[in-house]
């Protein structure tokens, strides 16, 4: 039987908590919550998980959950891919008009994404991406003149830099609702060019500080090629660090696949 792990980083309460938090408990049935009879298997560690005084924190800030339950079943029995739960949770964040930062655009999927997430009618929104291999900027930009209108492709903003460098070109004074990462090598590209682990730990420090309260940190880790469990251990190791009382941090894991990509997300109090 496959199995999969929602494993809660030292520390710090889940995200799964969070998204069933009582604003939310009437739009998941039961079937939902974590369980031994569930297919998934929830390890924690965490002093003073489920605690309610957690979930009130959040009462006042309601999460919008459309999805999430469809992407979270799809991927326990492996019907959908971590990047879809990804995707279902950004929704559930990011609001039209905000600014997002996708810091790895490779091929452009993830910056689309976000672009259709944030661009309302008024032409608000923004999304700055970025990526140190030009042919991935060039891949990114091809993917939204074919597939978005020129009105929205004037949101996206793409630099060839390295994600490390994103206060560079973030304005100080924008607040960004969400980060998302995804990293690893260009899909079709050169896989002898990957993120390491220095500059990708230094990304995660200028995110946090970028990042508005009740936003998102999100990181897509391959941990399939050469140097990629290390990433993740870094990864792992800069969620472990982040205080509990203005963070959240989890990940989703499958036990019994050791080189699937493993979903982390920091979400910022």
């Amino acid at each position: 039987m496959e199995t999969l792990t929602l494993t809660l980083i030292p520390r710090i309460p889940s995200l799964s908590h969070l998204l069933l938090s009582r604003p939310l408990r009437r739009r998941f049935p039961s079937r939902l919550c974590l369980s031994s009879s569930s297919a998934m298997r929830a390890q924690s560690t965490v002093a003073g998980f489920g605690d309610p005084s957690f979930a009130s924190d959040y009462k006042a800030q309601p999460i919008k959950g459309e999805g999430i339950e469809e992407a979270l079943i799809g991927f326990i029995t492996g019907k959908r891919k971590a990047t879809e739960v990804a995707h279902s949770v950004w929704r559930s964040i990011v609001q039209k008009g905000d600014t997002v930062v996708d810091a790895t655009c490779g091929n452009g999927y993830d910056t689309l994404a976000l672009l259709k997430m944030v661009a309302d009618e008024s032409g608000q929104g923004c999304v700055y991406g970025m990526d140190i291999q030009d042919s991935a900027i060039e891949s990114t930009s091809s993917m939204l003149e074919n597939s978005v209108n020129f009105h929205e492709r004037k949101l996206v903003k793409l630099f060839s830099i390295c994600h490390s460098k994103m206060e560079d070109i973030v304005p100080k004074d924008v607040p960004i609702r969400l980060v998302a990462f995804n990293l690893g090598y260009l899909p079709g590209g050169d896989k002898t060019i990957i993120t390491e682990s220095r500059t990708t730990e230094m990304a995660l420090h200028a995110a946090s500080k970028i990042l508005r309260s009740h936003g998102l940190i999100s990181i897509m880790v391959y941990v399939g090629h050469p140097g990629g469990r290390e990433e993740f251990e870094t990864v792992q190791s800069f969620a472990s660090i982040l205080p509990a009382e203005t963070w959240v941090t989890c990940k989703f894991e499958m036990i019994n696949r050791p080189a699937a990509p493993v979903l982390v997300l920091l979400y910022k109090k």
